[in-house]
C-alpha cells in the first residue's frame, strides 16, 4: 500500500496509457478486409488445432511456427477466427508497450519512459499493424524485451539475466527468422558495458552471452522435429538478395526502398514524431561523440543502433520492401523519440507556460485522428501507397468473407455445396476456409478461371465460385452473380475490383 500510495501518480498516468493502447486497438477489430497473410497465418493455426501431427505445419512455407501456436488458444475461445487472430496480435504490442515503457525508464528515465509509451500508443505505424493477424507485432515484443534484458545483464552480470534473455531470443526466432539478426547484434550492447573487475568481468559476460545464445539456438533446433527444416533457409532466396547478386549494383535495392520509406514514415509516424526522433537521436550521437553524461549516450546508443541497423540491413538487401517488415524498429525509435521530447521541453518553457500541455498538442492531433479513421472508416485513413494498395484494393484483400460464409453455411443446411476459389493458397482459399472450417462444404482451388472440377460439380451440387470481379470478367458464361463487395477504388483511376460470389449452373 506504501507503494501505491507513493506512486500513486505515477500509476495512474501509466494506466491512462493501458486504457489509451486498446482504446485504438480493440474497437471494430475486424472492419479492415483480411489479408492475404492474415488468411494464412490462422488457417494453419486452425489446422495446427485440429491436427497435433501438423504442429511444424508453418515449416512447409519456410515460416516458423511460434506466432501460429500462440493463435491455437484464442481460437478456442474466440469464434470469429478473424478477431482472434487479430487480438493475438493486439496482446503482443501490449507487451511491447510494457517493454517500451521499462526499456526507456531502465536506460533514460520516467519521463522519457512516459512519453516513449504515450508514442506506441497513438503512432499510426504500431495501431495499424496491431490490428492485424501478422507476426511482425510479436516480433516487435520479443525484440524490446530482448534489449531490455541485454542492457540490464550490462549492468548486472546474472545467469538468470542470461537465460531469459536467451528464451526471449530463441522467441524471436521462433517467431520469424529475422528474428536472428538480435543474436547478431546482441555484441553490440559492449558499448555500454562499464568493466568493474578488469578483464574478468568482461570474461564473465562474454560467457553470459554465451549462454544465452546457446538456449536461443536450442529453441531454434526444435524445429528439425519438424519434416520441412529445410525450407527455412530455401525460402531465404525469394526474400534476400546475397551479397554476389550485388556486384556492380549495392545501390539498387537501397535507393528504391529509401523513396518507399520517404512515403511510409511521414504517414505512420508523423511529421512531429519523425522531428522527436532525430532529436534523440542527436542528443544521442553528440553524446557519443563527447563522451559526456556517457551511462545515458551509450545506453541510449545501443537502443539507436539496434533500430537503425536492421533498418538499413533491410533496404540493402530485401527484395519485397513492406512498412510491416521495419515494425520491430518502431518501438526503438520511439523510445528514441521519447528521450528527444524530454530535451525538447526545457526549451519550450522559455516560449510558453505549459511546455507539456504545447508538446501534446503538437504531437497528437494527426495520429489520433488517422487512428479514429483507422477505427471508424479504414478506407478513409491516409495510408501510403502501397499500404493502401495491398490491404484495402488488390486481391491481397478479401471484403466479405464473412457474409458469404454464413449464406454458404445457411444453403449447406439443405442441401450439398461445393465452393470453387480463385487461387490455392492465400487470400483465397485460406480467408474464406477460416469461416468455413466445420461446415462440412467442399472447396475447390482453382486459377481465375471456373475450371472443369467445378464445372462438372455444378451438374450434382449446388455450386459456388468466389474470386475477384477483374479477373472473371471474361469468364461469366454459366454463371450469375450472388453478392458482391466492392474494394477500395484505386487512387491511380485503374479499375475498382470487387469480391464476388457467383453461382455456377449446371
Amino acid at each position: 500500500m506504501n507503494y501505491l500510495v507513493r506512486y500513486r501518480k505515477e500509476i495512474l498516468i501509466f494506466a491512462g496509457l493501458v486504457v489509451l493502447y486498446f482504446l485504438f486497438r480493440l474497437p471494430n477489430l475486424t472492419s479492415q478486409p483480411i489479408f492475404a497473410d492474415e488468411a494464412i497465418y490462422i488457417r494453419w493455426a486452425q489446422v495446427m488445432r485440429a491436427e497435433p501431427t501438423l504442429r511444424f505445419l508453418p515449416l512447409s512455407d519456410g515460416k516458423t511456427p511460434l506466432f501460429m501456436w500462440a493463435m491455437i488458444p484464442f481460437l478456442k475461445f474466440f469464434h470469429d477466427p478473424l478477431f482472434a487472430g487479430r487480438l493475438l496480435s493486439v496482446a503482443s504490442g501490449f507487451f511491447t508497450l510494457l517493454g517500451v515503457f521499462f526499456l526507456a525508464k531502465k536506460v533514460f528515465n520516467i519521463r522519457t519512459a512516459f512519453w516513449a509509451s504515450l508514442l506506441y500508443a497513438v503512432t499510426p505505424y504500431s495501431v495499424f499493424f496491431d490490428r492485424m493477424a501478422l507476426v511482425d507485432s510479436m516480433l516487435a515484443a520479443f525484440t524490446v524485451w530482448v534489449v531490455f534484458f541485454a542492457v540490464w545483464l550490462l549492468g548486472s552480470l546474472r545467469l538468470d539475466l542470461a537465460m531469459i534473455l536467451g528464451y526471449l531470443l530463441g522467441g524471436a526466432i521462433l517467431t520469424k527468422t529475422p528474428g536472428l539478426l538480435n543474436l547478431f547484434f546482441l555484441p553490440l550492447t559492449i558499448i555500454g558495458f562499464k568493466s568493474r573487475g578488469g578483464r574478468h568481468t568482461l570474461v564473465k559476460l562474454v560467457i553470459l552471452w554465451g549462454a544465452a545464445i546457446i538456449i536461443a539456438l536450442i529453441m531454434y533446433n526444435f524445429l528439425r522435429l519438424g519434416p520441412n527444416f529445410h525450407m527455412l533457409s530455401s525460402r531465404n532466396t525469394d526474400y534476400v538478395f546475397s551479397p554476389m547478386e550485388l556486384i556492380g549494383r549495392p545501390l539498387d535495392p537501397f535507393i528504391p526502398h529509401f523513396n518507399d520509406i520517404a512515403d511510409w514514415f511521414p504517414k505512420l509516424l508523423t511529421w512531429p514524431v519523425l522531428l522527436c526522433i532525430a532529436m534523440g537521436a542527436i542528443y544521442i550521437l553528440y553524446g557519443l561523440w563527447q563522451q559526456s553524461f556517457r551511462g545515458v549516450s551509450l545506453l541510449g546508443g545501443i537502443i539507436l543502433f539496434w533500430a537503425l541497423i536492421p533498418l538499413l540491413l533491410n533496404m540493402a538487401f530485401l527484395r519485397t520492401f513492406t512498412a510491416r517488415y521495419l515494425l520491430s524498429s518502431i518501438p526503438l525509435f520511439l523510445i528514441i523519440a521519447g528521450f528527444g521530447v524530454t530535451k525538447l521541453l526545457p526549451r519550450l518553457a522559455y516560449i510558453k507556460r505549459f511546455p507539456v500541455v504545447l508538446m501534446l498538442v503538437v504531437l497528437l492531433p494527426l495520429p489520433i485522428y488517422f487512428n479514429y479513421l483507422l477505427i471508424t472508416a479504414p478506407e478513409k485513413a491516409p495510408l501510403p501507397r502501397e499500404e493502401r494498395k495491398g490491404y484495402f484494393e488488390d486481391w491481397t484483400a478479401g471484403y466479405g468473407f464473412s457474409d458469404i460464409a454464413k449464406f454458404l453455411i445457411e444453403k449447406r443446411k439443405t442441401e450439398k455445396v461445393v465452393l470453387g476459389t480463385e487461387g490455392f493458397f492465400g487470400t483465397l482459399p485460406d480467408g474464406i476456409q477460416i469461416y468455413l472450417d466445420k461446415a462440412n462444404i467442399q472447396i475447390v482451388g482453382s486459377t481465375a478461371t471456373i475450371s472443369a472440377e467445378i464445372r462438372n460439380a455444378a451438374e450434382k451440387n449446388l455450386t459456388f465460385f468466389l474470386g475477384n470481379k477483374l479477373n472473371m470478367a471474361d469468364k461469366i458464361r454459366g454463371i450469375v452473380l450472388i453478392k458482391e463487395y466492392p474494394k477500395l477504388k484505386p487512387l491511380d483511376n485503374s479499375p475498382q475490383d470487387s469480391s464476388v460470389l457467383y453461382q455456377v449452373l449446371p
